[in-house]
């Protein structure tokens, strides 16, 4: 690419430089050439004293006020169709109970029959939940993705500001750090001071439901 652009300046300079007359560029006279640049010193490695850090990331997205939020708005997002999957799924459970309990007059013809309603029920209700689960873990990862930004900003700042020199995430089970002190975790005041500079409120608890709403995945942390 350099190379290129050198060789375009040349022939550009060559074509302006022959498109003047000879008397003008005798009189023009040769630019002295500027001076060259200082090279920048080289950056000396300095001990300092280590200040360690740790936070439990993945969890400190979530822990905040506007990632219970968006968990939230995710489940009532999806609270129809899981309350259509769980109608489907107490149906199968009834007819299968309903074959079990059937007379021993039952004919052969009419237990394939329920056999097959039964099959196909049951794979509709199958590819109804992998559907479901798949589109619901998107839509929570794309909710995470866009928080952890965010909070990533703010934990930047505040270990900057409180003078931490190394800063390592422990949201993971493959974790190296085997014991630390708690005060070094920074995980809650990272939170706080994320709920804080956000303005969003703490969500108001729900009343627990009776059906069990889907968990949850543990997203991946973004790069730090």
């Amino acid at each position: 690419m350099n190379r290129t652009l050198a060789l375009v300046s040349a022939l550009g300079a060559g074509l302006m430089t022959a498109s003047v007359p000879f008397h003008a560029t005798a009189q023009t006279a040769t630019p002295a050439p500027a001076p060259a640049a200082p090279a920048p010193a080289p950056v000396v490695p300095q001990a300092i004293p280590a200040k360690v850090a740790l936070i439990a990331f993945e969890q400190s997205v979530f822990a905040t006020n506007e990632g219970q939020k968006a968990v939230e708005d995710v489940k009532k997002k999806y609270e129809p169709k899981k309350n259509q999957i769980d109608a489907l799924a107490a149906e199968v459970d009834s007819l299968k109970k309903q074959l079990q309990s059937a007379p021993a007059t039952l004919t052969d013809e009419e237990r394939a029959s329920r056999l097959k309603n039964i099959d196909v029920k049951e794979k509709q209700l199958n590819r109804d939940a992998e559907d479901a689960t798949a589109a619901y873990n998107a839509d929570l990862q794309e909710a995470y993705g866009k928080l952890a930004q965010k909070v990533n900003l703010t934990m930047r700042k505040y270990v900057q500001d409180n003078g931490f020199t190394l800063l390592l995430d422990v949201s993971g089970q493959q974790s190296p750090v085997l014991w630390a002190l708690p005060q070094t975790d920074v995980t809650e005041a990272v939170i706080n001071a994320y709920n804080v500079s956000s303005g969003v409120a703490a969500p108001v608890p729900s009343a627990p439901s009776a059906t069990r709403k889907p968990a949850a995945p543990k997203p991946a942390a973004p790069k730090q």
